[in-house]
């Protein structure tokens, strides 16, 4: 085994390590004494911890989970080694954020680390994402739905340029995060789904509660 190959199983790792780590599950039980797996819809994602823990700690474990995602990335930076393509170490850590190995192999939904993934390879995808999932929260108040839509269009863009890799990647993650989102689409559709407390969708939902 040649030290290149060497270099890139350790650069996986460290992919997959980063990932694992429950940034949720860390950040409820150091500053709040809380397992959020037991609240809520026991989720560690950003939008669990929103609503069990408050806006700055899901702030906090989103940034986590984004950074998660970007520095797994740039790992072929830093150790300077290109060989393989840097979206394979954001691979890593997408299936480290949802099959952990500090958390019996569970974890998040990976639209955070995706996300993550997607600022350190393609910076203006990310902020396409972004835009449209920001967009996505004030008119439907759904963080799931929002996500949902934001990976099938960022996707769609991804076709207009030369990247075929990024295409097929994207297209799998997609279909991957529609899987892990299958309870809240059956809530959707059920008009049971949880919103943040803010948007149209929220407006409107209390509207019909009072009437």
């Amino acid at each position: 085994m040649n030290s290149d190959t060497i270099q890139i199983i350790s650069m996986l790792v460290i992919a997959y390590l980063l990932g694992s780590i429950p940034s949720g599950v860390w950040i409820g039980k150091l500053f709040f004494h809380i397992d959020i797996r037991r609240h809520g819809s026991g989720n560690i994602g950003t939008t669990n911890t929103y609503r069990v823990l408050g806006p700055i700690a899901g702030t906090i474990v989103m940034a986590m989970d984004i950074s998660k995602g970007a520095i797994a990335t740039l790992l072929p930076t830093f150790f300077g080694n290109f060989t393989v393509n840097a979206l394979v170490f954001g691979l890593a850590a997408i299936l480290g954020h949802t099959f952990s190995v500090f958390d019996h192999f569970k974890g998040g939904k990976a639209v955070a680390t995706s996300a993550g993934m997607i600022l350190a390879y393609r910076p203006m995808f990310f902020l396409i994402a972004a835009g449209i999932w920001i967009l996505l929260i004030l008119l439907t108040s759904m963080v799931s739905l929002a996500s949902m839509v934001a990976f099938t269009l960022t996707t769609i863009t991804t076709f207009f340029v030369n990247d075929a890799f990024l295409s097929i990647l994207a297209i799998v993650l997609t279909i991957f995060i529609f899987y892990r989102h299958r309870t809240n689409i059956r809530r959707i559709m059920n008009g049971t789904e949880s919103m943040v407390p803010f948007g149209l969708g929220n407006y409107f939902r209390k509207k019909k509660a009072t009437n």
